[in-house]
């Protein structure tokens, strides 16, 4: 319980102090053209979209994680009015959320 509660104050810290790019597609242009750092999805991001990001992150060597949060969990964690199903870390800020992945 305690490393969700870690994750969710991490991603929030980042959220805060460092660059983020929210939504799949802009997550998945960053991994085409950019350089994220860490690419987190939501536990209901449908199957096509996971598979692309999981794809392009292997390739890209680039680590990934499915989180045990719905959509609407990661929005609101995010601190958004709205679901959000992928997250990508450019930069991470004052969060040591990197290193745990």
């Amino acid at each position: 319980m305690k490393e969700v509660r870690d994750l969710r104050d991490d991603i929030s810290s980042v959220m805060k102090t460092g660059k983020v790019v929210i939504g799949s597609n802009r997550v998945i242009r960053t991994l085409l053209i950019g350089n994220p750092k860490l690419i987190i999805l939501s536990s209901n991001c449908p199957d096509s979209i996971r598979e692309e990001i999981v794809y392009y992150s292997r390739l890209s060597k680039i680590p990934y994680s499915i989180i045990k949060d719905d959509s609407t969990e990661l929005g609101s964690i995010c601190g958004k009015p709205f679901s959000v199903s992928a997250i990508g870390i450019v930069d991470e800020g004052e969060s040591d959320i990197l290193k745990k992945f």
